[in-house]
């Protein structure tokens, strides 16, 4: 098991009130959980079959998809901070070497000999189903990744005070993964060069303590 933000072991809500004027209040808070509460909607999880990965100027988007049969449709929308996406791909990246070391290399997709070019982005989600309840998606600041011998599963958890919980679970066949590793490191290289090129604002320091 993996997880994408390092938790602290114990609850620790540090914090100054200040209050705002009548009804409102406001504070600073630290919060961090090993565990997460998983909502009854959110325990079966959905399956996917493949990713796609979009980057705003403050967030990264991931789509999953299922394309086992017509129409094909998103199974889930997940929201991350831009500051998550290196430490959810070095804990898919430690996932998957550990599912390596205990049962081999998962077995490899197969690969049409003259791949087609990829359709416009348009066109794409033109073929795909995306229900209203999902357009805005789920939002997510910490992940957790574990594996069986035939798939893994990614549960997206919103990391708030007073209690962590799941936003959203994935599960994906074992042959899925090394794609899907392929597709974060690809979004987040596009992402950094952008950056580096002045392309994009530089995100907000972290508040010194």
């Amino acid at each position: 098991m993996s997880l994408g933000q390092p938790p602290n072991p114990e609850d620790n809500p540090q914090h100054q009130g200040q209050p705002q004027g009548p009804g409102s209040f406001s504070q600073e808070i630290q919060h961090s959980q090993v565990s997460a509460r998983v909502p009854e909607k959110v325990g079966r999880g959905v399956f996917s079959t493949g990713a796609m990965v979009f980057q705003g100027q403050h967030e990264f988007v991931i789509d999953f998809v299922l394309r086992m049969a017509q129409p094909q449709q998103i199974a889930a929308r997940v929201v991350l901070p831009l500051s998550i996406m290196p430490s959810l791909i070095a804990a898919l990246r430690e996932n998957l070497n550990n599912y390596q070391t205990k049962y081999g290399p998962p077995p490899a997709m197969p690969v049409p000999a003259n791949p087609p070019a990829p359709p416009p982005i348009d066109e794409i989600y033109s073929q795909l189903k995306l229900s209203d309840d999902m357009l805005s998606g789920v939002y997510a600041n910490a992940v957790m990744i574990a594996h069986s011998p035939a798939e893994f599963y990614l549960d997206f958890i919103t990391n708030f005070y007073p209690r962590s919980a799941v936003s959203c679970r994935v599960y994906l066949s074992a042959p899925q993964v090394p794609g899907l590793l392929n597709t974060l490191n690809r979004a987040l290289n596009q992402y950094q060069q952008k950056l580096a090129g002045g392309q994009l604002p530089k995100p907000p320091e972290p508040p010194h303590q």
